[in-house]
């Protein structure tokens, strides 16, 4: 049996000044984020003028998808929804419901696992498929890729552009970052009796990879965009702490690449392009943010290829030594057992 269509599961991001305070109380609905905290981070969505770049570098992203997908003579239609803000995922996966879409793909829009990177799009689906009810298609979520080599060469040669905008100095610091979680989120993200495959572990490997790609030898692995209670333990260090102590460590600039991220939305051109890139000029060091890979021709192969694993049987490709995972029917947990949600205290 093949395949209907491509849902292009994704985050979502506010696309007017009015859309930002809604969008950001479904992102944070019963986490208990402060009021105080939204404001803060509305204004870097202001600050833009109320838009994410998320939603249209997801569509120009799906454009590139679907002419690879024609010119490989493939009939894959492809189709938008988010978890946060329109178009969402309920509704789009209604509309494929009407149009009689019986077996979907699903290709989200995280190359690693985690809960909020991996589980939580299973959740998505288990929603969108609880909302649209009897007669729901079967979504088949495509695997995990921050290993596969075509995601690893995109990076490497961002990280080799940004060090040749810098003249190729010596002593600039390749740095890499990722979206910070809770320590206790890092460790229920992969048990150790299934080969390690933590949240943080995963980013420490894809950056290893990206470092011998590019031919870079010493590096870092950093954290961002962190947004919890101070009281909470998340990882560290921060991009923006880290500069600190690269300067007092006599560092002359850094090239920092943001590997945990897909494509340039807000939490990148916020963090690294603003704060981060600030904090350098405050130092006087010399600053230059490499390209995320899904505006790189390479991604759209990629998810072609990842596509084929269903459709054609095609043999994953991949670099490290971790176990395939996140592939999921219907939202279900993979067989690695991996991202499970942290508990929260008293549970």
């Amino acid at each position: 049996m093949g395949y209907d269509a491509l849902l292009w599961l994704s985050f979502g991001g506010p696309e007017g000044p009015d859309d930002v305070m809604p969008f950001l109380e479904n992102v944070t609905r019963g986490r208990g984020v402060p009021r105080e905290r939204l404001l803060e981070v509305a204004e870097h969505y202001r600050h833009f003028g109320g838009v994410s770049p998320i939603n249209k570098l997801n569509r120009d992203a799906m454009a590139a998808v679907e002419k690879q997908l024609s010119a490989a003579g493939m009939d894959l239609p492809v189709h938008f929804g988010n978890r946060n803000w329109h178009p969402m995922v309920e509704d789009t996966l209604a509309s494929l419901t009407s149009d009689g879409a019986q077996r979907v793909l699903v290709f989200p829009t995280s190359a690693y696992g985690g809960y909020s990177a991996c589980r939580q799009y299973d959740e998505d689906i288990e929603r969108a498929r609880a909302s649209v009810g009897d007669g729901a298609p079967e979504l088949v979520k495509i695997r995990q890729f921050f290993d596969h080599p075509l995601f690893v060469s995109a990076v490497a040669d961002g990280v080799r552009a940004a060090h040749a905008s810098l003249g190729n100095e010596p002593g600039i610091r390749t740095v890499f970052t990722a979206h910070s979680v809770p320590d206790s989120a890092d460790r229920a993200s992969g048990p150790p009796s299934e080969g390690g495959r933590r949240y943080s572990r995963q980013i420490a490997e894809a950056a290893r990879l990206v470092a011998a790609e590019a031919g870079i030898a010493e590096y870092d692995v950093v954290w961002q965009s962190r947004s919890g209670p101070p009281q909470v333990p998340w990882l560290e260090p921060d991009i923006v702490d880290h500069i600190d102590a690269l300067h007092s460590s006599g560092v002359p600039g850094v090239v920092v690449s943001p590997i945990g991220f897909v494509s340039d939305h807000l939490e990148v051109i916020w963090d690294l392009d603003n704060e981060a890139a600030e904090r350098a000029a405050e130092h006087g060091m010399a600053f230059a943010r490499a390209a995320t890979a899904g505006s790189d021709p390479r991604f759209a192969e990629l998810v072609v290829e990842l596509i084929r694993e269903h459709t054609h049987g095609a043999e994953p490709r991949k670099l490290s030594s971790f176990p395939v995972a996140g592939c999921t029917v219907n939202g279900a947990p993979c067989a690695i057992g991996c991202c499970e949600p942290a508990k929260r205290p008293g549970r």
